[in-house]
């Protein structure tokens, strides 16, 4: 069988284990069906995902024009702290600003190679927490808006790490933590101004990823590099495709390239 599109992020649905599922255009995978057998991918062209023009992606998915130009690919993206859209103010568009910024935002603590500190709309959750790879998760704060929530970000990664080490978290060499004490420590650090919003009696979340086995050493597939690759699919975690001979995808930081995905 053979499957072909632009790759774009999976997506998931929480359960037991999580599922997972590579859509494209015209057809979609259920990649959790896919584990134990033989996948290929081999590397076509690139499309941004924004133009759709078949340009080298930069970064995101997008070409390095729309990467520059667009509102989905603006600093605040990457760094909350910098949202203006409470202020009225604009940065790419503001009509685009404040539908994203102005709404529910959370920041959480995740547990995916060590505890780190997070942001995420709220209607993100848990998915922003499967995409990290987080086996257990828990909400601090829950603020009106995203500015908010990156100021909130920004004073507690003084305390707790705001990175994911991604080799131990594909390794799955992880300790359970716990995350309420975590929470209750944090507290103290939390901005006056989000003092209010802090969440003091909810519990932590548990996820299951679907993975039969964990890789000893990683190889990461560089489709530019290496533009067909072939191996067995022995799990799933984070937005990384792990196959048997310790090779590792990340779906995610090839997104606006164009695959075949075989399938013995």
């Amino acid at each position: 069988m053979k499957y072909e599109g632009v790759l774009t992020k999976m997506q998931t649905e929480n359960g037991a284990p999580i599922q997972y599922y590579l859509v494209f255009e015209t057809d979609f995978l259920n990649m959790n069906q896919l584990l134990d057998k033989t996948v290929s991918i081999s590397f076509l062209k690139y499309q941004c995902l924004n133009c759709g023009l078949e340009k080298k992606i930069y970064r995101q998915g997008f070409c390095y024009d729309c990467f520059y130009e667009i509102p989905q690919a603006a600093d605040w993206v990457i760094r909350p702290e910098l949202s203006t859209a409470h202020l009225d103010k604009e940065d790419r568009d503001l009509e685009y600003e404040k539908k994203v910024q102005l709404q529910p935002h959370v920041v959480y603590l995740a547990n995916s190679s060590n505890v780190k500190v997070g942001v995420t709309r709220k209607s993100q959750i848990p998915t922003r927490w499967i995409d990290q790879g987080a086996h257990e998760a828990i909400e601090i704060v829950e603020v009106p808006n995203r500015y908010l929530a990156g100021i909130t970000e920004v004073a507690l990664k003084e305390h707790v790490s705001d990175k994911t080490n991604w080799r131990t978290m594909l390794k799955n060499e992880i300790e359970d933590e716990d995350l309420v004490a975590w929470r209750n420590k944090l507290k103290e650090f939390i901005p006056e101004e989000a003092q209010e919003y802090y969440l003091a009696n909810n519990s932590e979340t548990n996820l299951e990823f679907p993975v039969l086995q964990y890789p000893k050493k990683l190889k990461s597939l560089n489709l530019e590099k290496s533009p067909f690759y072939e191996g067995v699919l022995k799990g799933i975690k984070g937005q990384y495709l792990l196959f048997e001979d310790n090779t590792v995808f990340n779906v995610r930081s090839n997104e606006g390239y164009v695959v075949s995905i075989g399938v013995k």
